[in-house]
């Protein structure tokens, strides 16, 4: 063990968020902001340039998100633990993060006792989520999985495809606006907000099946 502070960066598009989130951690933690960047691939710089021990990274940034940017990171430098900070706590959110190899994800009102704590964790190695996040995750995963109907199963196969909707009603012979509330339905199921998402979700899960 050492005695030298934790080396992290923060990564918000935010300026006054940043600038929050360094001032918290200006002293009496432990901890040193070694950088700042205002999006993935900025972030990916600093994180090759200084090789922190902890990358705070929000979810929603220009140029390269949270996602893309955690799984840069995860792959190209193993050594540095990432610790998501967001206001974003959605269940289609959260699962994404933690698929990218994120180590925890917290919530933008942490207090600085808890995002100092939970930085120190994550560089140890330990999963850290804030509670809120930690019940929707356990509720997901007491939930019974989600059953297609042989309908849907035959619009997300057509959306697998690369059809579009009204493809997918000459294919089916059902109306187009028919496609869209089975389309709907599907995501409410499969808690996604985009087509790409659904087919992904559903070949994940085994709900569907590709040649």
């Amino acid at each position: 063990m050492t005695d030298r502070p934790l080396r992290i960066v923060v990564v918000d598009d935010h300026t006054v968020m940043r600038a929050g989130v360094v001032a918290l951690l200006a002293s009496g933690t432990g901890i040193e902001i070694v950088g700042e960047a205002g999006d993935g691939r900025a972030a990916l710089d600093l994180v090759a340039r200084h090789e922190p021990d902890v990358a705070l990274v929000d979810l929603r940034m220009p140029v390269l998100d949270g996602v893309a940017t955690t799984t840069e990171i995860v792959a190209r430098f193993p050594r540095t633990r990432v610790l998501i900070l967001t206001t974003y706590d959605t269940d289609a959110e959260i699962e994404r993060a933690v698929e990218a190899g994120a180590i925890g994800y917290l919530l933008k009102d942490t207090t600085r006792e808890q995002l100092a704590d939970a930085i120190h964790a994550a560089a140890r190695g330990e999963t850290v989520l804030a509670p809120r996040v930690a019940e929707r995750l356990v509720a997901r995963m007491r939930q019974p999985a989600p059953v297609l109907t042989a309908r849907e199963a035959d619009v997300l196969n057509a959306v697998a495809d690369g059809l579009t909707n009204a493809e997918i009603g000459r294919r089916l012979v059902i109306a187009e606006a028919t496609v869209k509330t089975h389309l709907l339905r599907l995501f409410a199921k499969l808690d996604v907000n985009d087509r790409t998402r659904a087919v992904v979700v559903a070949l994940e899960r085994g709900l569907l099946h590709r040649p």
